[in-house]
């Protein structure tokens, strides 16, 4: 259906599950009852505000799946940062096709590039610090590879894809096994390489490390906590903030030498990126 592909993300199922969610066993009767089966269209995708942008050869993969004979036109690349009034992408093709696909596509990539956004002014924050943005698993399900590859174009990086690519051991973990500790030797134990660990007093650290945790993830703590715990680390492994994080606290938190800032909102709060296509009739 298209060249982009995604790792693990089949693209063609995706659009096709989507569409069929909007057209139902009828299919569009409005654009079947208003537009000339012979219509054709023509029309620009632009982007309403300053965006970061992510999801454009998805939206062009809905159009393709209705028209393969649509000419599509590109006008930026997945990763851009654009000004308001950008035109994205300018297309032609068969109207009842367009603009049966045109809400599928707008939503896709209104969201991605929301998320890219989003992503794009928490890591403008941090700039200058060393400090690295991360995603999280607070994904809709059904989308986190999407969602993911999002907070990439946005100049963000991923943590965790799942629960199978390292271990993290979280407060209800550490309360079942009981204590940080023993939490942390028994994944050693059952042959974990990558073994992060939730602490949200100092006095965890030094158990933590001792058992044998390769990550920390500081939950929680301020500022000053946080440069405490930074320094009691000393560099033996990775530290992650994570709690608290927004774009008027992010500066000062990166500033307190963590490795990582971990947010859910980049996924989980990201407002929709205003984008439009204006079609126009042209014979």
């Amino acid at each position: 259906m298209a060249d982009w592909q995604l790792q693990g993300f089949d693209l063609d199922a995706f659009v096709s599950a989507t569409l069929a969610e909007d057209l139902g066993t009828i299919g569009d009767i409005t654009s079947a009852g208003v537009i000339p089966a012979d219509a054709i269209f023509h029309g620009e995708m632009a982007s309403r505000d300053a965006i970061a942008v992510a999801g454009l050869p998805i939206a062009a993969a809905f159009f393709r799946a209705l028209d393969p004979d649509a000419t599509i036109d590109m006008l930026v690349e997945d990763g851009a940062r654009v000004a308001a009034g950008t035109p994205l992408m300018r297309i032609k093709g068969k109207a009842r096709a367009l603009l049966t696909a045109e809400r599928s596509a707008l939503n896709t990539l209104q969201h991605l590039s929301g998320v890219a956004t989003l992503t794009a002014s928490h890591v403008d924050a941090i700039a200058g610090t060393g400090a690295i943005m991360l995603d999280t698993r607070k994904t809709i399900p059904g989308l986190r590879l999407l969602e993911k590859y999002a907070v990439r174009m946005g100049g963000g990086t991923n943590h965790r894809m799942g629960l199978w690519d390292a271990a993290m051991i979280k407060d209800n973990h550490v309360a079942v096994a009981g204590g940080v500790d023993e939490a942390v030797r028994r994944a050693k134990a059952a042959g974990i390489e990558r073994i992060m660990v939730e602490v949200d007093r100092i006095d965890q650290i030094t158990p933590a490390l001792n058992a044998g945790a390769t990550w920390l993830l500081l939950d929680n703590m301020p500022p000053p906590v946080l440069r405490e715990a930074v320094a009691m680390v000393a560099g033996r492994v990775p530290t992650e903030a994570s709690g608290g994080v927004r774009l008027d606290t992010i500066r000062a938190i990166a500033e307190t030498g963590v490795t990582y800032i971990s947010a859910g909102r980049l996924t989980q709060s990201a407002p929709a990126a205003d984008i439009g296509l204006d079609l126009a009739i042209v014979g």
